[in-house]
């Protein structure tokens, strides 16, 4: 398989990504736990496990094209706040996750490359569906029906 020199940009921004989220969240956790909210802090932790399986992935895909992995930007920590304001943080890089996702799948299939268009693709639903359920968890805390709406 050649290298596409695009593709391997998007991944490294991919990883880029997903380890910024992972930092996110795992940051969210802690400062949760801090604050006496631990569910809401396990929460985060989880989010958290599931970007760093993303990851994984992006790794090993990366290393599968003979690409050294490089995340070459995390972005700094959002910590400001209240609960449903690191929510809003949390939304919004979930749904910036899924803008570049969506980008990469659009390349992948002008550039009729199925095997990574699957890749990205698969990603892509997974973002939208921490999207989702992040949004549904926001709007809890927001209406007050959770037990950790401080």
């Amino acid at each position: 398989m050649t290298q596409d020199l695009a593709i391997l940009g998007y991944l490294g921004r991919a990883l880029s990504f997903e380890l910024s989220a992972v930092q996110q969240y795992l940051s969210l956790a802690k400062l949760l736990d801090l604050r006496g909210m631990p569910q809401a802090g396990e929460k985060f932790r989880h989010e958290a496990q599931e970007e760093m399986q993303h990851a994984e992935r992006i790794i090993g895909r990366m290393l599968a094209l003979n690409a050294a992995p490089n995340a070459s930007s995390i972005r700094p920590v959002r910590l400001n706040g209240s609960l449903p304001e690191l929510m809003k943080h949390a939304a919004e890089l979930e749904a910036e996750i899924v803008t570049f996702y969506d980008q990469a799948v659009r390349y992948c299939s002008r550039t009729q490359d199925h095997e990574n268009r699957i890749f990205f693709e698969t990603l892509l639903r997974e973002e939208q569906q921490h999207a989702a359920e992040i949004e549904v968890w926001r709007q809890q805390i927001e209406t007050g029906h959770t037990t950790e709406s401080n």
